[in-house]
């Protein structure tokens, strides 16, 4: 790594007045240095050279600038250096600012670095108190839910920030505040085909809502009608029977021909583990059996592929087939469970990860094999046909004659 002394030099290169071209270079340096984890962990050490490349993000020259901002976010991306970045450097505030700005075309990274900043609880209460100050969740939401808000940047990785943020309990009290109308404003973006990113943020939130059993009605009722949002990516052009599709939600009935599920595995899985979340209490158990939502999990379960998603989906059947629980042990997420218990539950639950890995690469490589060997089986295609034109014809007439049709013709 660099001394000290190289270090201050590199330092002096990164000011306002130095020349663009210089500038650059140190910049385009630290970008690569960045990249790793071990240049990350030296750069740890050195806060001023960090605030110095914050400083270039409002430079003239825009190709400093984005060098800069992927340097933020390869930073962002290391826990050690959260720290540095929200408490000696501090920037939240013009990260705010600057995302608050309808033309500033740095957006989406800067996105990034608040999904990076977020991921961890610690940094995550950081960002949550400075969001309430500066900007506000309400702001922050309607942001997400306007598209076309920043006409320079598509703001998909708010997302997974709002995915982050409702880690927090008052982060999702403020989503489910029933006076605010702001989770149902979310629902919509479950099928958001234009990004996967988007639309696995705001399955991440839903899924992190539903943890607080306490709001479980109130979701599932008219005022927020969440299952159809959280089936109909999970349903399939399969056909049901009529007494079926008499049951389940209006926009899951008779759906066409044409209908394709969720194309990422894991969104599926939590789509599956939301819905198993809310039969955490007995009246969420009644309402999906009431609305029929096992039919859904049965063509799925013949359709899915997956080993991950296809354990939480047989989870979820087990719930909705299986009897009550016992009077006392309604709401599962109330049950106490013994130490010991416990750590013979989490030592399984290890074990049945383990072996849906290995299931699922066994399936990954017998894929891969059969497109082997679908390709390969074509190729042979062509190079006969290219090279036995005319035993392909003898071969046609040859079955003519067995059928007895070649004699006939030439009578």
């Amino acid at each position: 790594m660099l001394s000290d002394s190289e270090v201050a030099e590199l330092l002096s290169f990164l000011t306002p007045s130095t020349r663009p071209d210089v500038k650059g270079q140190a910049t385009e340096y630290i970008l690569g240095l960045s990249g790793n984890r071990d240049g990350c962990r030296f750069l740890h050490s050195k806060p001023d050279l960090i605030a110095a490349l914050f400083a270039l993000t409002s430079d003239p020259s825009i190709a400093i600038v984005k060098d800069c901002y992927h340097i933020f976010i390869n930073l962002s991306a290391d826990e050690t250096l959260h720290q540095v970045l929200v408490k000696d450097v501090k920037v939240l505030p013009v990260l705010f600012k600057n995302l608050l700005d309808p033309e500033y075309p740095f957006s989406d990274q800067i996105c990034t670095i608040l999904s990076n900043l977020t991921r961890h609880e610690k940094t995550c209460k950081t960002l949550f108190k400075v969001l309430q100050e500066d900007v506000g969740m309400a702001q922050l939401v309607q942001i997400f839910c306007t598209e076309g808000y920043n006409k320079n940047a598509k703001l998909h990785y708010l997302g997974p920030l709002l995915s982050n943020l409702t880690q927090l309990p008052e982060a999702r009290n403020y989503l489910m505040d029933k006076d605010r109308c702001v989770v149902q404003r979310l629902l919509p973006f479950t099928q958001y085909q234009s990004s996967v990113v988007r639309r696995g943020g705001v399955i991440g939130t839903l899924r992190n809502c539903c943890f607080d059993h306490a709001h479980h009605e109130w979701l599932l009722s008219d005022a927020v009608d969440i299952l159809p949002f959280l089936l109909l990516p999970l349903a399939g052009p399969e056909e049901l029977t009529e007494e079926e599709n008499e049951g389940l939600p209006v926009d899951l009935q008779y759906l066409p021909e044409d209908k394709k599920r969720e194309e990422d595995p894991d969104i599926r899985k939590m789509l599956l583990e939301t819905l198993l979340l809310l039969t955490a209490t007995k009246a969420g158990r009644q309402t999906l059996k009431e609305k029929n939502v096992y039919p859904i999990m049965r063509e799925f379960h013949r359709w899915e592929k997956d080993a991950h998603v296809t354990a939480a989906c047989e989870k979820l059947v087990q719930v909705l087939i299986g009897d009550e629980p016992e009077e006392g042990m309604e709401n599962l997420m109330e049950v106490e469970i013994p130490q010991d218990v416990e750590e013979k539950l989490k030592e399984a639950y290890a074990k049945e990860q383990e072996e849906l890995e290995k299931e699922e690469e066994k399936r990954k490589q017998a894929e891969e094999e059969d497109e082997k060997k679908k390709k390969s089986d074509s190729e042979q295609t062509d190079r006969e046909q290219e090279s036995g034109l005319i035993n392909h014809t003898v071969q046609v007439n040859d079955s003519l004659l067995k059928c007895g049709c070649f004699t006939y013709f030439l009578l």
